[in-house]
């Protein structure tokens, strides 16, 4: 399908994007992209290296400068500031996880409730390990029990969309199995807007695709039928359709794009 608006399958979007441009440092990164997702499941944002996946997240949530339309719920939310877009219910799991490094696992954990009903029992239960290292500092944590502190961060709260970026970047695959399993539980209970180079895990979780090229929207539609298609995924990824583990890092950055 092509770059318009879609809508997956399932009930109305959850969040639409009309005619999103955004900047960074004077630099067009993101340029007139729309797509909407849908209230469940996973939808994919996928591209080579630089296209603007991560930029298009950040404008989401007003950390760059940007214009357009993003609608929450069906509500406008792209006049707010970043932390009212958070309050209004927008989950974000950066690309380089983030935590704190100084703090302990608990410290961090409990700086990211924000509501007055968090969803601590489920957090504890999808992880279990985070539980019993909660008096360890979350700086001397492998990079896939940083990872998981950074997800679980984000499902504290009762949250309409997490936007997770990047997940599984750097970890050994026994990791991101454990990291796609968590987010295929978490899905269960909230939509994700999943940027994600790992083709596996995308062809694993991921119900729809936006594909990203030079910072617009190429193709929308089924995740599972973009991959299958060799054309597209050559034209888009730069890899076949057997080559699922992920996108070709050698690919230079489209002109003007930023990832």
């Amino acid at each position: 399908m092509s770059p318009a608006m879609h809508s997956f399958r399932g009930p109305g979007p959850i969040l639409s994007v009309r005619g999103l441009h955004a900047h960074i440092a004077g630099q067009q990164v993101v340029e007139d992209v729309s797509f909407s997702v849908p209230a469940t499941g996973i939808t994919a944002l996928l591209g080579r290296n630089g296209v603007g996946k991560t930029s298009t997240i950040k404008a989401i949530i007003g950390l760059i400068d940007r214009t357009g339309e993003v609608e929450l719920d069906g509500v406008r939310i792209d006049a707010h500031p970043t932390f009212r877009i958070v309050r209004s219910g927008v989950g974000y799991v950066p690309e380089d996880r983030e935590v704190f490094s100084k703090l302990t696992v608990a410290e961090n954990l409990r700086l990211a409730e924000r509501d007055d009903s968090p969803r601590r029992q489920f957090v504890e239960e999808l992880f279990p390990d985070l539980l019993a290292r909660s008096r360890q500092m979350a700086g001397s944590l492998s990079g896939g029990q940083q990872q998981m502190v950074s997800l679980a961060r984000a499902l504290l709260n009762t949250n309409k969309i997490l936007l997770v970026d990047e997940p599984t970047k750097g970890l050994a695959p026994k990791i991101v199995a454990e990291v796609a399993e968590t987010l295929a539980e978490a899905a269960k209970t909230v939509p994700i807007l999943l940027v994600e180079q790992n083709l596996h895990v995308v062809r694993r979780l991921a119900e729809g695709a936006v594909v990203l090229s030079g910072g617009r929207v190429v193709h929308t539609g089924s995740a599972q039928e973009f991959l299958d298609d060799a054309e597209l995924t050559q034209r888009h990824l730069g890899v076949s359709t057997g080559d699922a583990t992920g996108v070709d890092s050698e690919q230079p950055a489209a002109k003007g794009a930023a990832l």
